[in-house]
């Protein structure tokens, strides 16, 4: 991706497969998501994007394990948040596909799996896995992709449709060339301050930016749009992201190489990079009965709590950590823990998740970050997610 794709215009921003696109339901206005237009009963939910009308795209940087090239972030997804900064997940599960590779073979779109095999990893499952999650938790929340929008309709055409855009989207948000051409590049010495990187990641839509660090490394990016018509149009227009804040400390924040990474010499991507997860020491040091200990931006900050969540005032809850096959299960006072939807839950009639121990730490899946929307202050308690949010915490044993 060439830096001078960073300043095109956003609000005409090209698909390149457009004619591809299947044929739906015509429009007779174009409407911008989020605006008094697009909140009139007049106006249809497969004309603009509704209630959900800002869309995040994310991306990350993946160190440990490595995805993608050393010269590129990769892309994380598209999320259809409200307008007020809310959002709505796992809209459809009767669309929940699998197999997405296929989909959008069938759709004519095998060079679309070639580049995403290269540029949409992810650090901790397989490609399929999390392709698969990232359109049923948000591609199924895009109101314009309603299967009842378009004119001739065939099953998986509209989660085409999704990967075709948010691929043309990354694609004009070079973050990596962005940040080097402000003298940010990836080192295992240097620090930058927020101040810096966000200056830098401005120009890159006009648009401030959220930046994520877990550790004070950085690892994840958010920039803001609306859409004019259907999401399948891809004609966005940069905003100012609501609901969402960067957590980077105001300065030492690191921004590691991909080491062991290799950079693509030609603009045809067909690399395909597998995805190995960190070793796993199994059960650890989590045996026996002991506390959940939270640590967040490399500290310690509360503790898990009897039904699953993060709290950082109350008292911490006794945990017990029993081996199962090549890892361990956990329980509490409430019940039997185990990710259900996506989050910790501990209580009756809850199914148990064998969990694993990674250099000390709880792991899920081989990854041992979690995630919140919320850090917890006072009575606020964190539901603690397995899928990114806005805010990245681990979680070590102690032994009681």
């Amino acid at each position: 991706m060439a830096f001078a794709a960073i300043s095109i215009a956003l609000a005409a921003l090209p698909i390149a497969n457009a004619a591809s696109l299947t044929s739906r339901a015509t429009c007779s206005t174009t409407v911008e998501s989020c605006s008094s237009a697009a909140s009139s009963s007049s106006v249809s939910s497969c004309c603009v994007n509704k209630p959900g009308g800002q869309f995040l795209q994310t991306q990350f940087w993946d160190t440990d394990p490595v995805t993608g090239p050393s010269n590129s972030w990769t892309i994380h997804g598209l999320w259809p948040d409200n307008c007020d900064g809310t959002y709505d997940e796992s809209c459809d599960s009767s669309r929940a596909y699998t197999d997405i590779t296929t989909i959008l073979q069938n759709n004519g779109k095998s060079s679309l799996v070639t580049y995403m095999q290269q540029y949409w990893q992810s650090n901790s499952e397989s490609t399929e896995a999390f392709w698969e999650h990232e359109w049923s938790t948000h591609g199924t929340c895009v109101s314009t992709l309603d299967p009842d929008c378009y004119s001739s309709y065939k099953t998986g055409q509209e989660a085409a449709d999704f990967f075709q855009v948010v691929v043309d989207l990354f694609q004009t948000l070079d973050t990596y060339s962005a940040l080097s051409a402000a003298g940010i590049t990836p080192s295992s010495s240097k620090t930058y301050t927020s101040a810096q990187i966000q200056a830098a990641l401005l120009k890159v839509t006009g648009k401030a930016a959220v930046i994520l660090c877990s550790n004070s490394e950085l690892y994840q990016v958010y920039y803001g749009f609306f859409a004019n018509g259907p999401l399948q149009n891809g004609d966005f227009v940069a905003s100012t992201i609501v609901g969402d804040s960067s957590n980077c400390p105001s300065s030492g924040i690191k921004y590691l190489p991909k080491s062991g990474s290799s950079s693509p010499t030609t603009t045809t991507k067909t690399t395909t990079k597998t995805t190995t997860s960190p070793t796993s020491t199994a059960t650890g040091s989590f045996s026996g009965s002991g506390y959940l200990n939270a640590y967040y931006n490399g500290n310690a900050d509360g503790c898990l709590i009897s039904a699953g969540t993060w709290y950082t005032t109350g008292t911490c809850a006794t945990y017990t950590a029993t081996a199962s096959g090549s890892g361990f299960t956990l329980s509490s006072s409430k019940g039997t823990c185990g990710v259900v939807s996506g989050a910790l839950t501990c209580g009756s009639g809850v199914s148990a998740t064998v969990f694993t121990a990674v250099s000390g730490k709880l792991a899920y899946n081989g990854a041992s970050t979690f995630y919140a929307s919320v850090v917890p202050t006072g009575s606020t308690q964190a539901t603690v997610y397995t899928s990114s949010k806005t805010y990245s915490v681990t979680f070590q044993w102690q032994s009681v």
